[in-house]
This record gives structure tokens, C-alpha cells and sequence, in this order.
């Protein structure tokens, strides 16, 4: 049995609450919030006890390990000082919001960035992972194009935006992570964004963007990205190959479908969000974080990759502002699992 500590008592604090309150093999035991309305009621909630400093998380000799879902400015910090009090620690994407601030985290860690778990859920999507798998069998023989869709349900309010980091480090981030698990190292990236939220645009931010990537071996891949879709959480994948392809689509509540005079092959709503869309995913993303804290084994994503993931998103800013391709220094991305 693993012992967790929660820091961050949001939205993601309830679904990894949720997760490790599930799970065999895990006990949440301590919820840090520095707002004490939200660490009461997530402590509330699983009876157990909260606190309102992260220094209370880790020295607490009743913690084993730590799930990090605090602001990402605080991320490389609580990273380092969990590692540091002997805590085994996963944490929320993005690691930081700079890649200087990244790289001092990698570097201090050391040989422990193999062990530190960044929480890129969707390599855990059991579609997307067994799109994964087949492509690594073959199946569509050589991977050449990948395509990757997510829009949110709705824009976040402008005051989120502000402390993000922006689009591409704040949600197009996920599918950062899963081109790279797909294709590998990333040679060049392209970006053009726009806006149709004025609050967004107001921040400075872009709330529509398509990303072009293409591997260091030559592989390509789009990613579209929407702050806003009518018609729900919008979460597709395709992977194009020379000998077929293999796609995933929306999931809904069920897998019924009507036709009439009017409709073919009509379906229920999309998922609304992630908290459902992603559900199983933070669900066996647990289960390995919790197998490799037991085993001692190296996790898979860790740091490493949450520093090459937010080097793509750096890059695609730089692209979209400029208006150019930018190559991506491979001597600079530390080795990733």
C-alpha cells in the first residue's frame, strides 16, 4: 500500500483523488490546498486530513508519495522538494513554464528524472494506446503521418489564461507528448494561430492553432487545437501508414446509433470534458506511477519528457509569432523515455 499526498486541491486534485481512492494498492492520506475552503471539502470528501503548506507534504513521515497538481509556476519547486524529502512524486503538465526553469529541474534531479513521472494521461487512453501498440507491431506498416484533433468544450475564463503559459503550453502541451510518443524526436515545428475569443486575444494569447511537426527520420504530424467546439470534448487521433491506417474517434456515452429520414448514423453527445473523456486514463496512469514507486523501476513519461514536450511548445510559439519554421536543437533535449 502507497501512501499520497495530494498538493492541489482543484479540479485535477479531484480526479487524482479520485483515481488513488480507487486503486488496491494506494491510501490518499493528506490533501495540501493553500485555500482552505478547497482543501477541506477534497479532504472532506476521502476523511482525511489536509494542510495548507506543501512544507507540511513533505515532511510528513506518513507520505510516501506525492501527486503534484498545484499552479505550474510552482511545479519545479514542489518537484524538487518532494524528491529531495524521499517522496516518489508525479506531476501535472506542464513541468514549468519556462524551458530555463525545465532544464533546472532535469538538471538537479539528476539520475532521479527517470523516476519523477510527468502526467501526460493520454499515453494511457486505452484507444490511444492501442493505436500505439499496433502501430509499433506494424500493423499499418511505416508510420508516416500522424494526426491529432482536441478542442475543448468551451473557452477557460481569461484570467486562467493569464497565469497559463498560453495555448501551446497549456493544452496543445498533451498532444506535444503524444506526437512524440508516436514519431520520437521532433526535427522542425511550424504553428499559425488565431483568435475568436476576444478575451483571449486581449491576453495575448491564440485560441485556435494547427501545428505541423515533422521527426527527426521524416515522419509528419498535424496537430488542431480549439479553445471551443459545439459539439463537446472533440479528442481524435489517426496514424497513417504505408500499409493502411489506424483511427480513433470521439467517444460518446454509449454505442448506439439511429437512423431515419432525416439522419444516418446519428450518435448520443460527445464526452463534455476530460473529467469524463480521460476517466480510465488517469486510471492506469496511476497504476504504472504506483508499479514503477513499488518496483523502483524508471517511469514512462517523466521529466525528461515533460522538457522535450514544453521545448515543442516554446518552439510553436516562436513559429506562430515569427511566422517561420523552427528547428528544434536535438543536443539540447535531455534523453527521454
Amino acid at each position: 500500500m502507497i501512501r499520497i499526498a495530494i498538493i492541489g486541491a482543484g479540479r485535477i486534485g479531484h480526479v487524482h483523488a479520485r483515481a488513488v481512492a480507487n486503486h488496491p494498492q494506494s491510501e490518499l492520506v493528506l490533501v495540501c490546498d493553500p485555500f482552505e475552503k478547497n482543501a477541506k471539502e477534497l479532504s472532506a470528501q476521502y476523511g482525511v486530513k489536509y494542510c495548507l503548506d506543501p512544507q507540511e507534504v513533505f515532511s510528513s513521515p506518513d507520505v510516501d508519495a506525492v501527486i503534484i497538481g498545484s499552479p505550474t509556476r510552482f511545479h519545479v519547486d514542489h518537484i524538487l522538494a518532494a524528491v529531495k524529502s524521499g517522496k516518489k512524486v508525479m506531476s501535472e503538465k506542464p513541468i514549468a513554464l519556462d524551458l530555463a526553469s525545465a532544464k533546472r529541474c532535469v538538471d538537479e534531479l539528476g539520475d532521479a528524472a527517470d523516476h519523477v513521472m510527468m502526467g501526460f494521461n493520454r499515453r494511457f487512453d486505452p484507444s490511444f494506446a492501442e493505436i500505439h501498440h499496433r502501430v509499433a507491431d506494424g500493423e499499418v506498416g511505416d508510420l508516416q503521418q500522424l494526426i491529432v484533433v482536441s478542442r475543448d468544450p468551451a473557452a477557460p475564463p481569461a484570467e486562467y489564461v493569464a497565469g497559463s503559459g498560453g495555448i501551446f503550453k497549456d493544452m496543445t502541451i498533451h498532444d506535444f507528448d503524444t506526437v512524440r510518443f508516436f514519431l520520437g524526436d521532433i526535427a522542425e515545428v511550424t504553428a499559425v494561430g488565431t483568435n475568436v475569443d476576444e478575451a483571449i486575444k486581449a491576453q495575448g494569447d491564440f485560441d485556435q492553432v494547427l501545428v505541423t511537426l515533422k521527426s527527426v527520420d521524416g515522419k509528419l504530424a498535424t496537430i488542431v487545437n480549439s479553445r471551443s467546439c459545439a459539439f463537446g470534448y472533440d479528442q481524435r487521433l489517426e496514424a497513417f501508414g504505408a500499409d493502411g491506417m489506424l483511427s480513433a474517434d470521439n467517444l460518446t456515452e454509449t454505442a448506439v446509433r439511429k437512423a431515419s429520414g432525416n439522419q444516418t448514423e446519428a450518435k448520443s453527445a460527445v464526452m463534455n470534458f476530460f473529467l469524463d473523456r480521460y476517466e480510465d486514463a488517469y486510471r492506469i496512469e496511476l497504476g504504472h506511477f504506483i508499479e514503477a514507486a513499488a518496483s523502483g523501476e524508471a517511469v514512462s513519461p517523466s521529466v525528461r519528457d515533460g522538457y522535450a514536450a514544453l521545448q515543442l511548445a516554446e518552439a510553436a510559439g516562436l513559429s506562430a509569432k515569427e511566422g517561420r519554421t523552427v528547428a528544434i536543437e536535438a543536443n539540447k533535449v535531455p534523453a527521454a523515455v
